[in-house]
This record gives structure tokens, C-alpha cells and sequence, in this order.
């Protein structure tokens, strides 16, 4: 699977570590730079998908930041920011950022956001989804969208996190066939097993209910007792 990378850049560490908190619960990666330099320094040497800046950085602050970005890069870039009139949004959006959101802010609504921002970003970057021609995947109302990691369920979209998106399209590539928890651990966030066990019940979970299963009787996502999950389309 794909890693998507986010850098952020804040001085105030307090910020950057809780926002880092919520992007890896997510399953993105974060780099985190503390000044406008190093945010610069980091995009130079790393791979980065979406940048989350504050304005008033040391040294290089983010309306140049964004500025330097744009000349070399087109990945999406969100504004955090104490900066909280009007005219201070406008003159963000206008300098080249992509959303904008003030301090302080819902760390939730800030996931929504990033994860809107990327979904229009693969659209325009393919390069970030899977391979051109992997087929989408359709059965009883539900369609997987592998290119654009995008799902919809009789027509209406559902937003998943990274890591959901991938349990549903391992699972659902191979129906019927069953995965244990350390499989699916492994191939989706592609690290040792140890006590992954609870993170994969818990993310199977959260998919459950954001394909209605808790509403009906119709499980896609079957639970194996003492071996796994399966899908059953």
C-alpha cells in the first residue's frame, strides 16, 4: 500500500505533536518541521503528499514557505494558523494555500479536511493511487475505486480513513478467502505484527458501521471466530 506523507510545520511543538497524534491514528506519515527552513529542508530531501503550515514561523514564515512550495511542488497545502479575521483567510487562500483553518481548532474537522484536500489531489496526481487499470471493485451496492481510493455505497460516498480503505480493499479483493488479524496487520500498515490485534479489530470495526452493518443483518466484513475476517461481498 501506498504511504501518504505530511509534513508539519509549526513552532509551537505542542500543536504539531497532537496533530501528528491524529494523522497517524489516520495512517498517514508525518514529518514535522519547527520553522519555515526546515519545513523547506524537509520537502528538498523527502517525498510529501500535503503540507500543514502556521503562518507566523521563525526564520521563514508560511505565506513564503508557501510561495518557495509552489515553485517547485503541487501538493495540496493547509493553512493552521492564530491568524483569524476574514482578510487574514483571504489573504491565506490568496498566497496559495489550498484551506484554512484558525487556531485554536477541532482536530477532527482538521482530518476531514486533509483527507478532502488528498482525494482531489489523486484525482489530479495518479501517481498517488494504484496502478491505472486496477479494476473497481463492485458487489451488492458497494464500489471500491482503487485508483482513486474512493467508495460509494448505492451511489453515496463513504469516507474512510487511509488504513480502512486498505483493510476493504485487501479483503475485498479476495472474497470469502479468510485473513488473520497479523496478515491483515502486516500488509496494511506493513509492520511487525506484536500487538496489532486490537488496532485491526478496532478499524474493522469503524468499517462496519461506515458501511451500515450495525443497521442491518447484511455483514460484507464476516468475523471467523479465532481466525479472522473474510468479506462476503
Amino acid at each position: 500500500m501506498k504511504v501518504i506523507t505530511i509534513l508539519i510545520a509549526d513552532d509551537e511543538a505542542e500543536i504539531a505533536d497532537l496533530i501528528e497524534l491524529h494523522l497517524v491514528k489516520e495512517g498517514y506519515r508525518c514529518l514535522k518541521a519547527a520553522d519555515g527552513q526546515e519545513a523547506l529542508d524537509a520537502l528538498r530531501t523527502q517525498s510529501v503528499n500535503l503540507a500543514i503550515l502556521d503562518i507566523m514561523m521563525p526564520k521563514i514564515d508560511g505565506y513564503e514557505v508557501t510561495r518557495l512550495i509552489r515553485e517547485r511542488h503541487h501538493l495540496p497545502i493547509i493553512f493552521l494558523s492564530a491568524k483569524a479575521t476574514d482578510l487574514d483567510k483571504i489573504t491565506g487562500l490568496v498566497r496559495g494555500a489550498d484551506d484554512y483553518m484558525t487556531k485554536p481548532f477541532n482536530p477532527m474537522e482538521l482530518m476531514a479536511r486533509v483527507n478532502a484536500q488528498l482525494r482531489r489531489s489523486i484525482h489530479l496526481n495518479p501517481s498517488m493511487a494504484a496502478p491505472a487499470g486496477t479494476p473497481v471493485l463492485e458487489t451488492g451496492g458497494l464500489a471500491i475505486h482503487p485508483e482513486q481510493r474512493t467508495v460509494f455505497l448505492y451511489g453515496e460516498p463513504v469516507e474512510l480513513t487511509p488504513k480502512e480503505f486498505d483493510i476493504l480493499v485487501l479483503l475485498a479483493s479476495h472474497p470469502k478467502k479468510v485473513f488473520s488479524s497479523e496478515h491483515i496487520y502486516q500488509r496494511v500498515w506493513g509492520e511487525a505484527y506484536y500487538e496489532g490485534g486490537n488496532t485491526v479489530m478496532v478499524h474493522i470495526r469503524t468499517l462496519r458501521k461506515k458501511l451500515g452493518e450495525e443497521q442491518n443483518k447484511h455483514n460484507r466484513i464476516k468475523t471467523v471466530w479465532g481466525v479472522g475476517y473474510s468479506f462476503n461481498g
